[in-house]
């Protein structure tokens, strides 16, 4: 993983003394509210439904095992309950669906402690929040996937240094998020992004990026345009910044819910293209503009050099009786990896009693000691909210799965029903209009055989618990979202809906089932859905491919038959 320079280094040091000074003029009624919130909001500090909430970035995924460490202590000794919110939980953290960690019950004035924690090493909260241009993601496997053109992290890093306050993108009519892939497959989900960039070579071997532009979920999900298949990879700031430019320029700034570039988009087609092409012609005329040297390449690649490896040859065939379950982990959480003899393995976070994505303290310490253990010190954060060791020896693979079965990380459920997605809802988050976290418990108590799970296959479930989707509910083959009805909570369901993953297919939102269901109906839906797949299916079809077929009527007839409420459902929201 990339390494921090000395300035890198200072320069967070410096930022986290920065918001300290400024927390302490705020605690001392120097600085008011509303002048502090833009400074808290810029080093990632929100103030959620119960308490200030701290989203750290972890740029294109990539988390050592000290960081790991540093998370577990900000989680045992920061993230704590409210003693007046008895029913609540602290000593968590949650990974999200942008591949970054937020604490949920960290006390504001303790706030620049756990800034100086996470400066220690090499992890900080800029641009996690605000109208600006957030943590950059990429695919899961970069660097060592089989299928990968090029490997996308370095040019990650120059994003990410780039853009990091960038005074074009500083104040942006909304947020701004960026996805980037080098493989053949699309694990970044980079359709449904403000920007959506691909790597690829042309037909003379030359790198470039295939730029896709205004994809997104929320009240309108869009996906993205492509606006130029091959910029060359020494100009791609250059041209980030010409369509940056023109958003900031045109971007609605009086309704925020029409502010996302999506919007001004689908709003002016061809012409917000040819508006960034004169842009970026300008741009290349003058002078002063510079583009990516192959020295600045290198230096930042130099960062990604392959970590020391141990010789590692193909394993051989079990000699004994190997256990079902180990079969089944190795079926489902062990991955193909470019280098001979290695492999990389999901660490679920999906298991019952926690939900999606969380992880305790105890659990973020388990974590750093299998990274360090078994894949060289290094794991990476999951846009499905897992974690992945990514240099695991394929000799180490018996003993990396008891030891991950004993720290409660090798359920054997990678791409199946309870691998679910879902964003914290209303137990936590401030705008949500109703509560994921126990849809999703309760989906999981429901489907708790993996029997079942493995004989249902691979599915996508995405859960959210308001229309700002950060559940990704718009791209699940079956999607939930939580809307409010006179004050009560109501779901609507979505089937058919994809990222763009070769396993889905074309980035697709997908359809609306009907008008939406009480909470306790939600479980008994997903069953009626589940039995409508498997009793039409052909041999070997899965659920996303025999959705398209039937398309929506059947699900709805299924789900309707469960229908217990009286009360009038909520129409549809999307």
């Amino acid at each position: 993983m990339y390494r921090y320079t000395d300035f890198d280094r200072q320069f967070l040091r410096q930022r986290a003394g920065q918001f300290r000074d400024q927390l302490q003029r705020h605690l001392a009624g120097q600085l008011p509210d509303e002048d502090f919130r833009p400074l808290r909001l810029q080093n990632g500090w929100y103030v959620q439904r119960h308490a200030p909430m701290l989203r750290v970035a972890v740029p294109y995924g990539e988390v050592s095992a000290a960081q790991l460490r540093v998370l577990a202590r900000i989680a045992r000794d920061f993230d704590l309950q409210d003693a007046g919110q008895p029913q609540q939980r602290g000593g968590f953290g949650h990974f999200t669906t942008r591949q970054n960690l937020q604490f949920n019950w960290i006390p504001l004035p303790q706030a620049a402690d756990v800034m100086d924690l996470l400066a220690s090493v090499d992890m900080h909260g800029i641009q996690t929040s605000g109208n600006c241009i957030r943590n950059i993601t990429s695919d899961v496997f970069a660097g060592i996937a089989p299928d990968e053109e090029v490997d996308p992290r370095p040019y990650c890093e120059i994003l990410r240094q780039w853009s990091t306050l960038h005074p074009e993108f500083a104040f942006l009519p909304r947020k701004f998020k960026l996805a980037v892939t080098g493989a053949s497959e699309d694990r970044a989900a980079t359709d449904w992004h403000d920007i959506g960039l691909k790597l690829r070579r042309n037909a003379a071997g030359e790198v470039g990026f295939r730029v896709a532009v205004g994809g997104g979920m929320g009240r309108t999900p869009i996906i993205a345009t492509l606006i130029n298949d091959f910029v060359p990879w020494q100009q791609i700031l250059v041209f980030i910044e010409a369509i940056v430019r023109v958003y900031n320029l045109y971007g609605r700034r009086d309704n925020m819910y029409k502010a996302r570039i999506k919007i001004l988009v689908k709003a002016e087609g061809q012409r917000f293209v040819d508006a960034v092409n004169r842009e970026f012609a300008a741009l290349c005329a003058d002078e002063g503009t510079t583009f990516i040297e192959q020295a600045e390449y290198d230096r930042v690649a130099a960062g990604f050099e392959l970590p020391a490896l141990r010789t590692a040859t193909i394993a051989a065939g079990p000699q004994v009786e190997v256990p079902a379950a180990y079969n089944r982990w190795l079926q489902r959480n062990v991955h193909a990896h470019k280098l001979p003899g290695y492999r990389a393995v999901t660490l679920s976070l999906k298991r019952a009693g926690l939900p999606p994505g969380d992880v305790t303290a105890e659990q973020l310490e388990g974590a750093a000691a299998l990274a360090d253990r078994y894949s060289l010190g290094e794991a990476r954060v999951s846009h499905d909210q897992n974690l992945l060791l990514p240099w695991v020896a394929e000799t180490d693979l018996h003993g990396l799965w008891l030891a991950a079965r004993e720290g409660g990380f090798a359920t054997p459920n990678i791409g199946l029903l309870t691998d679910m997605i879902a964003c914290p809802g209303g137990d936590l988050c401030a705008l949500a209009n109703a509560r994921s976290i126990p849809i999703a418990a309760a989906i999981t108590e429901r489907f708790a055989d993996l029997d079942e799970q493995h004989d249902i296959g691979d599915i996508d479930l995405h859960i959210s618990g308001c229309i700002n989707s950060c559940g990704h509910h718009h791209s699940g083959h079956i999607g939930i979202l939580g809307v409010d009805k006179d004050g009560s909570e109501w779901y609507q369901v979505t089937v058919a809906g994809a990222d763009g993953s070769t396993l889905s297919g074309a980035a697709v939102a997908g359809k609306v089932i009907g008008p939406s269901f009480a909470a306790d109906e939600v479980p008994d839906v997903i069953e009626a859905i589940i039995d409508t797949y498997r009793s039409a299916r052909t041999p070997g079809e899965r659920f996303i491919d025999t959705a398209r077929r039937l398309g929506v009527p059947p699900f709805r007839q299924a789900a309707n038959a469960v229908r217990r409420s009286t009360a009038q459902p909520v129409e549809n929201a999307v």
